[in-house]
Order: C-alpha cells, then structure tokens, then sequence
C-alpha cells in the first residue's frame, strides 16, 4: 500500500522513453529501416513475378520463401543468440544481408532474375530475418532499464507494423 508521503511509488514510464537511450534508439531505427526494405523486397519480388507464367503459384511463393525460414529457424536462431555475442551476430547477419541484397539489386537490373533465384534470395531474406528477430529480442534488456522493457519491446512490434505496407490506397487529395 502506497501512503501520501511515500516517495517510492512508480511513475509510469513513457512508451517513447526507450528511445532516448542512443543506442537502442540507433538500433531501434536500423531495424524500422530494414523492416521496409523486406517489405519493399517482398512487394517488388512479386511485382516481378506478376508476368510469368504461374503467376499466381509464384507470386504466393514468395510469402512461403520469406516466412518459411522463420517457422524453421525460430529455435536454432534462438539457441544461436544465446550462444554467441548478439552483437557480433546481428552485424553478421545484416552483412549477409547486404550480400544478399546487392546480388538481388544486380541480377535484376541487369536482367538475369529468373522465377527460382528470385525465390532463393528471398528464402535468403527470410533466413536473415529469422537469425535477426532472436538476437534483437535478447539483447533489449542490455540496451534500457528494466523499467522500460515493457515499452521497449512494444516499440518493436510498432516497427513492424509501421514498416508494413498498408492494404488500404492512400487518400486522393
């Protein structure tokens, strides 16, 4: 029970207060930012696939190629970001990814993007993706206080869905 003069009672903590720590502020906008870029690799992977034949097998294949990896990698993934530095991890991770990316960015301006490698590199998004969300999660309570675990982890889910494209058309002014 908390009485007028007890000074110890808890404030509640701002939802926003996580970022006005740097570091997970910083983190925090690396991961919204690489949260659009999939989103924007999975929309562009199937406007590529709109023409081809099969379509529409190939264009739901792409969802598969991108959250498969997650349904198969949660445990190891998890298992690896207890296992290893986070922070080495998650640098690694998003090095392969810039890989991935700039293989993907190449092959398709040239032309050279046929239905199956488009598929390859984005089951090899989805892998990144899968080895991010583990890592991410764990290394949160290195970042702010314990007080703002609860905000911190709420303003991980927002940069997903924030990220995400929106279903419904954008107003015509």
């Amino acid at each position: 029970m908390v009485t007028a003069g007890d000074t110890t009672a808890e404030r509640p903590v701002s939802a926003w207060a996580p970022l006005r720590t740097a570091v997970y502020r910083n983190l925090w906008l690396a991961l919204l930012a690489a949260n659009v870029g999939t989103w924007m690799q999975t929309v562009g992977a199937q406007w590529l696939l709109i023409h081809q034949p099969n379509a529409s097998t190939l264009v739901a294949l792409v969802q598969t190629a991108s959250l498969l990896p997650v349904l198969l990698l949660a445990l190891p993934a998890g298992a690896l970001a207890d296992t290893f530095d986070r922070r080495h991890l998650l640098i690694s991770v998003q090095l392969f990814l810039v890989v991935v990316a700039v293989a993907l960015t190449l092959l398709t301006a040239t032309g050279r993007m046929p239905p199956a490698l488009l598929l390859t590199l984005t089951f090899a998004f989805g892998v990144g993706q899968a080895l991010t969300l583990p890592a991410w999660a764990s290394v949160i309570p290195e970042l702010v206080p314990r007080d703002q675990l609860r905000s911190a982890s709420a303003l991980g889910s927002i940069s997903v869905n924030v990220a995400r494209p929106s279903a419904q058309p954008w107003p015509v002014c």
